[in-house]
């Protein structure tokens, strides 16, 4: 790691504060009367952030982008779970976090989050690495911007080399599935972690290519999908799948897990939450529906390019 290790994570922090400004600026105007209040917070733990939600918007129900710098004498359980070599070191965490929960049930939930981790120990090399991915949660997908979603994820970690995108659209399928539903969360995207091998330069770049891919990505999604009609059973299948978003964010999110066992803000951590939500006990889509179509093709891993990944 060139240079030293508060320089990187200045460099780091610079580009994430103001990728959550770009994101934020951007969606406020795809929005068009919604806007993003800030809750500036630290925590006595060390570290605090920017938790930016706008709520009851022209596009979105809830949408949140969250900037958080945390840092610590000890790792918190969950992260040393994975990497059993940080036990009793100290750690810096920074990293945008977003979640958007539109109204329109025809507009996916998507998700995305860039982050980078340093964990230190008196006498010892710094280990550090970056992470981060975006994933779509459509409800009544269409093909069409599936396929835009995974050709701009692709587009970003091409320069990087060719062996990224299916490795971390893999990867993607593989951490957003629920186990006890026998399903992915949505139609995937990207995700890594543990990322360090190419050196700090390259690493960086290609989690701010990742950063800086989502917007392309998600933008005309918005345009495409945001005056869709839709009904009353429409409403009501999206409120019932939200729920997996909810299951999913705290029984397996690792991120989730990191915030509030390294005291992190509950509030923001949480953000993620859909604002309303429904469970329906022994739902079952009726055979040839739109509803039934989401779990016969879009709920399980698909090469959506026709690449052979």
């Amino acid at each position: 790691m060139a240079g030293s290790n508060s320089e990187q994570l200045q460099q780091v922090q610079q580009f994430l504060m103001a990728l959550q400004d770009t994101i934020c600026t951007e969606l406020e105007q795809a929005d068009g009367s919604g806007r993003f209040v800030e809750d500036v917070w630290q925590r006595p733990e060390g570290g605090g952030g920017r938790s930016r939600v706008l709520t009851d918007g022209a596009v979105f129900e809830q949408a949140g982008v969250n900037y958080s710098h945390v840092f610590g004498a000890q790792m918190p359980a969950s992260a040393t779970a994975h990497r059993p070599e940080l036990a009793g070191r100290s750690f810096h965490a920074c990293g945008v976090s977003l979640v958007l929960h539109p109204h329109n049930p025809h507009l996916p939930t998507t998700h995305a989050n860039v982050r980078f981790f340093i964990a230190e120990k008196e006498g010892e090399a710094p280990v550090w690495w970056f992470g981060g991915g975006f994933d779509l949660t459509p409800y009544y997908p269409y093909e069409e911007d599936v396929v835009h979603w995974h050709q701009t994820a692709k587009a970003a970690v091409d320069p990087f080399g060719a062996e990224y995108y299916p490795a971390y659209k893999k990867w993607c399928d593989d951490y957003f599935y629920l186990k006890h539903r026998g399903e992915t969360r949505g139609v995937g995207g990207l995700f890594f972690d543990d990322l360090n091998a190419p050196g700090f330069a390259q690493s960086f770049g290609l989690m701010r290519a990742v950063g800086e891919a989502f917007l392309p990505a998600f933008l005309p999604l918005i345009e495409r999908r945001k005056d869709t009609p839709y009904g009353d059973r429409e409403r009501q299948f999206q409120l019932y799948r939200r729920g997996r978003y909810v299951e999913f964010n705290l029984v397996y999110d690792r991120g989730t897990l990191f915030g509030l066992q390294s005291g992190g803000r509950t509030e923001s951590i949480l953000m993620s939450m859909p604002p309303l939500v429904r469970w329906q006990y022994g739902y079952q889509p009726e055979t040839g529906s739109a509803e039934a179509k989401l779990y016969e093709r879009y709920l399980k891993p698909q090469d959506w390019l026709g690449t052979g990944n």
